[in-house]
């Protein structure tokens, strides 16, 4: 029954495993959209048809995007660190050519995975869906603000409905690019703050986030707005930091650097890594002194009322599933 199938764009990833966990969960058949390169690991045991193709090669999506009713397009470039050709070739163009294809095939309605460092860092208060697009030269920001843009562009033409999710930071089982380096640097007794960790954050448990994404694939209001998806907390670094400390039983950071020493180091190692084309990113960045030194918190309200969005997850309860996940990797053989 083609009104019963969610495509899913890199499912086998973090994100991309919850999302087909929560669409099988609720009587969904799935489909996932994978590389051919892609590890499948975190798919094992799940009932879900698998589907090989690139978002970067508009010839081989067809098979994907034939009899769905909903994508969720959640594939993507999400990192730091990288040449803007790069991201705007995966989240750009890719989104562009995933939703030409869906439209010749008859597909439903498209929901895009953005991100709300559109907005950028460095808010006075929690930011909105209104407030100002700042990508701040990140090039990441750059590709997710072009994605959206276009797509909801688009939208306004299309027959098919399109919506886009605006989610914060994202932590939970299986967070390999955050939560679990984050994690191996507090363990290490390394971990530290920019400005004492004084900055608000916006964490987002990535069960909290796929209950907004499933809320905004099927609900009559969601086509052609965009939604931030959050926990909704008002929180700092410090905070969020001390709970997972304290959860993992383990002592507390206390190091910190002042947010414009922090930065300079930051820009310095970055022109140093640039001069020699280096792949792999630098252990400071301009991104990440800006995401852990400036205020980058949000308001979920609008979710709240048009999709009826509340986060179904408490923060300790999340965190408490996250460190579970942590030690059940990390410490289960020792």
């Amino acid at each position: 029954m083609k009104d019963r199938i969610v495509l899913i764009t890199g499912a086998n990833g973090f994100i991309g495993s919850h999302l087909v966990e929560r669409f099988i969960s609720e009587g969904y058949k799935v489909r996932g959209l994978v590389r051919k390169s892609s590890d499948l690991s975190f798919l094992h045991g799940m009932k879900l048809e698998l589907v090989y193709g690139d978002v970067t090669d508009p010839n081989s999506l067809k098979d994907a995007v034939n009899d769905v009713s909903v994508i969720i397009h959640n594939a993507g470039f999400a990192s730091d660190w990288g040449p803007l050709s790069q991201f705007m070739k995966i989240n750009f163009e890719g989104t562009k050519n995933l939703a030409k294809a869906a439209e010749t095939a008859g597909v439903r309605r498209f929901v895009l995975l953005s991100s709300v460092a559109i907005h950028g860092f460095g808010s006075v208060g929690p930011m909105d869906e209104s407030s100002e697009i700042r990508t701040q030269g990140f090039h990441y920001s750059i590709s997710k603000w072009e994605a959206e843009n276009w797509l909801m562009n688009f939208g306004k033409t299309s027959k098919m409905e399109v919506t886009a999710i605006r989610p914060g930071n994202v932590f939970g089982a299986r967070d390999h690019t955050f939560i679990e380096n984050y994690l191996d640097v507090i363990v290490k007794g390394q971990g530290g703050y920019i400005n004492s960790g004084k900055s608000k954050t916006c964490p987002t448990y990535v069960k909290n986030l796929t209950q907004g994404i499933a809320l905004a694939a099927f609900h009559p209001k969601a086509p052609g707005e965009a939604f931030i998806i959050t926990d909704g907390l008002d929180i700092t670094w410090r905070e969020f930091t001390d709970k997972l400390s304290e959860t993992m039983g383990i002592k507390k950071p206390t190091l910190s650097m002042p947010f414009g020493i922090g930065y300079a180091v930051a820009a310095g190692m970055e022109g140093v890594y640039k001069l020699f084309n280096a792949k792999k990113a630098p252990l400071l960045t301009r991104y990440r002194i800006r995401n852990g030194g400036q205020n980058y918190n949000f308001s979920i309200e609008k979710a709240r009322k048009v999709l009826g969005y509340q986060p179904e997850t408490h923060l300790d309860t999340a965190i408490a599933d996250t460190v579970r996940w942590y030690q059940s990797k990390h410490f289960s053989q020792q």
